[in-house]
């Protein structure tokens, strides 16, 4: 996918987002210097290009009970190969049954010993023993699994490096 060309205003535009995104047309047209109808015109044309993929509330994991933050380390069986079922690997199993388990809030693709790197927000460990022993290791494709806990967060953000 090409990337958008981008100048000061859209940067500007972009970060005030990411710092406030409830922030009304009129505010963000005021902080980047232009008239409302402008700036809507922007705001759109980032939201349809893709490059705003949409709005979210961030939650305080802690303040709903979910007290233990796991990235988890999984491998799978025969990378690629194909599991019988028409044609599917055990990838696309897997990424499937990702979809579905709620405790996994990131999934991605790693290079290096592991397949996937799973970020996995419980209430505390006999939940995450739940979770490994039900959904992770039970699953037909992982015939690995490494987890490692975080003892505390110092920087946690959404907002990307906007050049």
């Amino acid at each position: 996918m090409a990337e958008i060309e981008l100048d000061a205003v859209d940067r500007r535009i972009l970060a005030i987002l990411q710092e406030n995104g409830r922030l009304s047309n009129q505010e963000i047209a005021e902080r980047v210097n232009l008239s409302p109808s402008p700036c809507l015109r922007r705001i759109r044309r980032l939201e349809e290009s893709g490059v705003i993929r949409g709005y979210v509330a961030l939650l305080d994991p802690q303040k709903l009970g979910l007290g233990l933050l796991a990235f988890v380390n999984v491998r799978l069986e025969k990378r690629g190969g194909a599991t019988g079922h028409a044609g599917t690997t055990h990838a696309d199993l897997f990424r499937a049954a990702v979809q579905a388990w709620p405790e996994v809030v990131a999934c991605h693709a790693m290079t290096g010993e592991m397949d996937y790197l799973l970020r996995v927000f419980v209430t505390d460990m006999a939940h995450f023993s739940r979770f490994v022993q039900d959904q992770l290791l039970h699953h037909p494709s992982v015939v690995d699994v490494k987890s490692s806990f975080a003892l505390e967060s110092f920087k946690e953000t959404t907002a990307l490096p906007i050049r």
